[in-house]
């Protein structure tokens, strides 16, 4: 697993925030709490590309509910550190969703903006019951509330990577969460 003392991605130096094995003990209690709250139901674990792809993996060896997974690709950041503020649908989930039990799982909950705009869509499909999972949510920085059932991890309003989470596409690969210098 690669996980650096510290990496430099487009000029800036980030260095380790939450380990992997924090990150793995985290994951393995949500998947419990999953199995618990979802028995019997079949939900569909629905991820947000492309940052949640590590989390969700790591997440489905944790649940051991049957269920199922698709996946939505959303734009709002492009290659910056601050949202677009303009979410737009790249890919669209696949499986029917009506009456279902939707779990969208998400890397990262900051400003609120794309998931707001993703429960909406996911409300057009009349769902039976939907809930947010992320591994990672910036509360100060939220601008659009949004409910989050399931909280890996309450961050600062700092930028991070790794874990799936990219700065200009760079850092997905990094085994840990890994957090921005501050600059003196």
């Amino acid at each position: 697993m690669f996980t650096p003392d510290s990496i430099e991605v487009q000029g800036e130096r980030f260095t380790p925030f939450i380990t992997q094995e924090q990150i793995s003990t985290r994951i393995s209690f949500m998947g419990k709490q999953l199995d618990k709250d979802f028995a019997n139901l079949n939900p569909i674990f629905i991820g947000v590309l492309n940052g949640s792809f590590i989390f969700l993996a790591d997440l489905m060896r944790h649940v051991q509910i049957p269920c199922e997974v698709d996946f939505v690709k959303l734009s709002s950041y492009g290659d910056k550190k601050v949202s677009s503020g303009n979410v737009t649908t790249l890919k669209k989930v696949d499986a029917r969703l009506e009456g279902r039990h939707i779990i969208l799982v998400e890397d990262i909950v900051d400003t609120g903006l794309s998931m707001n705009y993703m429960l909406d869509e996911m409300r057009t499909h009349h769902p039976a019951s939907l809930s947010v999972v992320t591994l990672l949510h910036k509360k100060e920085a939220t601008v659009h509330p949004v409910d989050l059932a399931y909280v890996g991890f309450e961050i600062p309003n700092a930028f991070v990577l790794g874990y799936g989470l990219d700065y200009a596409q760079y850092g997905r690969n990094l085994g840990q969460i890994y957090i921005v210098e501050n600059k003196k």
